[in-house]
């Protein structure tokens, strides 16, 4: 017992100062200092329907807590496809992970990035990318690419970090709903989905 807590916590400071060093390897790429904690995946991954048939989308995975708790919601890992920007993020988790779909590019371009999956429409999309860190006609013409590859009324889950919605609202466009306030979570995180009316 003992021995698996120490492998455990072991584990976790691996994936802390993985995170850390890309962090500070890329403060803008990466949106905060620590990992994001598994009450607060877990809360992400909870707007996925496992039994939609559709993949997933994940956007910026970093060291995969959320990818873990979107398997544990019942995602097959052939039905999650994840995008990370970050070479040694995605190279740690092709070999944390496997037969998730795991590509190595830019979220923000994803007609090029997404490969085959381009003309692929998704159940979902679980971001946490650090929006903040890009100009709001960037974050909004993503938003919009994402919401065009997903059913009506299926949801956009993004993770940040500041007290507002990080994208603006246009009512005619899409739906903002502010879904959850974790403070289980270093920073505290706010959870956002968007979705077509």
């Amino acid at each position: 017992m003992e021995l698996r807590l120490k492998e455990r916590l072991g584990r976790k400071f691996d994936e802390e100062i993985r995170f850390f060093k890309g962090w500070m390897d890329g403060p803008k790429r990466v949106g905060a200092i620590l990992p994001t904690s598994g009450v607060t995946a877990r809360r992400m991954a909870s707007v996925i329907n496992p039994q939609s048939g559709l993949p997933v989308l994940e956007l910026g995975p970093g060291t995969g807590i959320i990818t873990k708790a979107i398997l544990e919601r019942g995602v097959a890992p052939e039905k999650l496809v994840s995008i990370e920007f970050s070479t040694d993020f995605y190279q740690h988790l092709v070999k944390t992970f496997h037969s998730v779909r795991f590509i190595n590019g830019d979220a923000f371009d994803l007609q090029n990035t997404l490969g085959d999956f381009k003309d692929s429409q998704f159940d979902a999309v679980i971001s946490a990318i650090p929006l903040l860190s890009f100009p709001m006609e960037r974050r909004i013409a993503l938003l919009e690419d994402l919401l065009n590859r997903m059913p009506h009324g299926r949801p956009v889950m993004q993770i940040t970090y500041g007290p507002v919605s990080p994208i603006i609202a246009q009512p005619d466009r899409y739906r903002i709903k502010h879904y959850d306030f974790v403070v289980r979570n270093i920073p505290p995180a706010q959870l956002w989905t968007y979705a077509r009316p």
